[in-house]
């Protein structure tokens, strides 16, 4: 009698499982459909309520319908998900455990003829063809096919130090061979260094250095997350000095970050202190020179060492203004923009660009894109033109011909372009080619014509030599968020790689402001093919398809979707690349680019503006804190001024679990041919192992391509490193297959661009462990070096 009970309570609870599931999941399936959208999920939610009421009653026919739906299902995955392994998981693993018990209750139904030992003989023999299946897949979606490299065309320079952020000519290119594919298994950690820059709270997010290191003679130069500049010793990390500019802690903007620091030799060789000096840019918008001998303050410079780039910028409140990029120095003169902090207001501080005499920290000339009346600074009792297109990331320089080339992003508030000028139309989203002598434009590309999708150009450009119709062409090799990779001649800026205006989607919410063609490059693009609902993703089916009924209830028209209020629009690739601010590494001996890519929608709605206000939305300097309302970008941004504030879901995360509502892989690493634009081999960026619902690392060592901050270094030894992932790894890849060669642990997220040069002998790897707010991986302060045992190199 107590069996007898004990089963019918296990079959009930077991039976009301499975309906339960199924009127879930025939009550989310009936709105799809009504959407247009598959009809897979109110099938299997209607078979599932059948299965578990038969289930419930004690008759086995519940089992059957069960395994038949999986059969469908199997049938119905093969159809959608091809070969993506990870796009299998929500289809197969739940219905899989659904599947184990429906087995496991088959001895306890009528009729009774599958006893208990041919249910376990048939779930075991349903586990190992699973997971011989999944093996299987998983070795064949993650196989690299790589094409052969081009054979080597010339040679580059002796590169053993590393002088400037990018390395020579932007290129991130090492000539160094020391360590290469065959011995990079053998590197080892030789020391680790602390800034000891850290948040009081270690739950802090907001520190995330993305430090470059330069080598220079006999010191590594850096500068800490708020900007505590020092010098280190290149073979054992000893620190030899260290300069505070005192950065108050409330003008850090989204992250406490500064990428790097600019090397400068003076022209004066006699001069007793500053002949050669480290300049750095600042969170508070200064521009600080020390010696770089010392670390003392160059007094000749500025004003005891510190030039303010905000005069002439009228109110400015902290942290709408700072400088995150190391300074570019072309021919004596540094170039600066700004970070002006993206969605606050359409009375944001302006995007300004000045020059700055090397040595005195004079301001030379400043070029403000609507005014070119203002050579230097506004007439007394006005500003430069606020809420202007500004350049937050890195600019490259070219001495020779007196150009410095600026990377611009879009007008003050990114989504909305009803306020903005002819001229902010004109330069939004453009490289712009400055002649450091006279502050003027000599050229500028376009990337994206009146860009409401923060598109800004992100990533440093680099300078290249490129050969066309038998010449070699001094060029300069653009990347863009939206994933187009761009060829431009750095002298005139006319394209050499193809550039085509295809039309683009209009509607929205101004309709009128959409410009009916946008650019697309025809050499390359990073982007992948747009959007369909069958690229849901989620933990289960139930995820999956919430994720579906999203995909169907918003806005999606392919890249460049216009935004809309009244409902959410799709925007793919996301803000976040494309190619960032990490940029690109370039092998100019064998011309080769190799790009690591972000592959992640954003899920936005422009919110109105009473609808903003009532949610309390406020721009920074008017919150209870007096920082920005939410912590992410775009996020409740509240666009003051403007009609609209900005709701942006970056990455596309599904409410509960926090996993991506596109399938994997959300991160990539491809090698392009420069000569052609074909891609040599393409492969997913990044393990499993710290990404897991509700933030719960899962541990599994399994490639899935995660997102990625920070940039690429390239190898004369037939390497690529790089670090960016979220899974806390750096990586060394051979670069002629695409495969990882080796991989060490990380203390905290590595979202920065390693760098390698040669000290004693001995070739030095060295990355900055600083963590990322956005790519929530651990803050840290770590900066450490690998090399060779040095056994191996006598």
């Amino acid at each position: 009698m107590a069996d007898s009970s004990r089963t019918r309570i296990i079959l009930i609870a077991a039976g009301t499982l499975f309906a339960l599931l199924g009127i879930v999941l025939a009550i989310g399936g009936l709105r799809l459909v009504t959407l247009g959208g598959s009809w897979y999920y109110l099938i299997a939610g209607l078979a599932l309520v059948a299965s578990g009421i038969l289930v419930a009653r004690r008759m086995a026919l519940g089992v059957w319908i069960y395994v038949g739906l999986f059969a469908l299902t199997l049938i119905w995955s093969a159809f959608e998900a091809g070969g993506n392994f990870w796009a299998w998981v929500p289809r197969f693993v739940c219905p899989l455990i659904l599947l184990m018990i429906a087995l496991a209750l088959l001895p306890l139904l009528r009729p009774a003829d599958f006893g208990w030992r041919k249910a376990g003989i048939s779930m075991a023999a349903v586990l190992v063809a699973s997971v011989i299946g999944g093996t299987l897949l998983y070795n064949s979606s993650s196989a690299i096919h790589a094409a052969p490299m081009p054979q080597a065309s010339g040679q580059v320079a002796d590169r053993s130090n590393w002088e400037s952020y990018g390395g020579v000519q932007s290129q991130r290119y090492s000539t160094l061979t020391q360590i290469n594919a065959d011995d990079v298994d053998k590197l080892e950690r030789v020391w680790l260094s602390h800034t000891g820059d850290l948040p009081d709270d270690m739950k802090d997010n907001s520190y995330g250095a993305e430090t470059t290191p330069l080598k220079v003679g006999n010191r590594l130069y850096l500068c800490s997350a708020t900007n505590i500049m020092m010098a280190l010793d290149p073979e054992t990390g000893e620190q030899i000095w260290r300069y505070d500019p005192g950065v108050d802690k409330s003008w850090i903007p989204y992250t406490a970050a500064c990428r790097g620091v600019t090397y400068y030799e003076s022209p004066d060789a006699t001069a007793a202190e500053c002949h050669t000096r480290i300049i750095e840019g600042t969170l508070d918008g200064r521009l600080v020179a020390v010696d770089a001998e010392t670390g003392r303050p160059c007094q000749d410079f500025g004003d005891n060492g510190s030039a303010s780039i905000k005069t002439g910028m009228g109110d400015i409140v902290p942290g709408m203004v700072s400088m995150t990029a190391a300074p570019t120095i072309v021919d004596g003169v540094i170039v600066t923009g700004q970070q002006v902090l993206d969605g606050q207001k359409l009375d944001a501080p302006s995007g300004v660009i000045h020059g700055f005499d090397a040595v005195t920290g004079e301001m030379l000339w400043s070029w403000d894109m609507t005014r070119p009346d203002i050579t230097k600074l506004p007439p007394e009792g006005e500003t430069f033109t606020r809420g202007t297109p500004n350049m937050w990331t890195t600019a490259a320089g070219d001495d020779a011909l007196g150009l410095v080339y600026l990377p611009l992003g879009s007008a003050a508030v990114d989504y909305w372009s009803g306020d903005r000028t002819d001229l902010e139309n004109e330069f939004a989203t453009s490289l712009v080619a400055i002649d450091v002598h006279t502050g003027k434009p000599a050229w500028h590309f376009q990337a994206v014509h009146k860009d409401v999708w923060d598109y800004d150009l992100g990533s440093q450009p680099s300078l290249v030599d490129y050969k066309k119709n038998g010449q070699t062409i001094p060029a300069i090799l653009l990347p863009g968020k939206q994933g187009d990779i761009y060829i431009l001649d750095r002298k005139t800026g006319a394209v050499l790689s193809g550039v085509e205006e295809r039309p683009a989607p209009t509607g929205g919410v101004e309709p009128e402001q959409r410009s009916p063609t946008q650019p697309h490059s025809t050499f390359h693009t990073l982007a992948k093919a747009e959007l369909k609902e069958k690229d849901m993703w989620g933990m289960s089916p139930i995820d999956q398809m919430i994720c579906r009924i999203a995909f169907r209830k918003a806005s999606y028209k392919g890249m460049y979707t216009p935004p809309t209020t009244d409902t959410h629009w799709i925007e793919y690739p996301g803000y976040n690349g494309g190619s960032d601010w990490g940029s690109v590494a370039v092998d100019p001996v064998h011309g080769v680019i190799f790009a690591n890519y972000n592959d992640m929608p954003n899920y936005n709605r422009l919110v109105p503006r009473a609808e903003a206000d009532k949610l309390g939305w406020k721009p920074r300097g008017e919150t209870p804190d007096g920082k920005v309302t939410h912590g992410a970008e775009g996020a409740g941004d509240p666009q003051a001024g403007a009609p609209y504030a900005i709701n942006v879901n970056a990455g596309w995360r599904m409410p509960f679990t926090g996993l991506l509502c596109k399938q994997p892989p959300y991160g990539g690493m491809r090698a392009i041919d420069m000569a052609t634009g074909k891609t040599l081999w393409d492969r997913d960026l990044g393990t499993a192992r710290n990404n897991g619902p509700f933030g719960i690392p899962s541990m599994l060592p399994l490639t899935i391509g995660t997102p990625n901050n920070g940039g690429p270094l390239a190898t004369a030894g037939n390497l690529v490193f790089v670090a960016a992932t979220t899974d806390g790894l750096i990586r060394a890849i051979d670069t002629r297959t695409g495969k990882t060669v080796w991989h060490d642990t990380l203390p905290a997220g590595g979202q920065a661009t390693p760098m390698t040069y040669m000290s004693g002998g001995r070739q030095y790897l060295v990355l900055m462990t600083g963590g990322h707010h956005f790519m929530k991986t651990p803050v840290g302060d770590q900066v450490i070096a690998w090399a060779l045992p040095e056994s191996s190199l006598q």
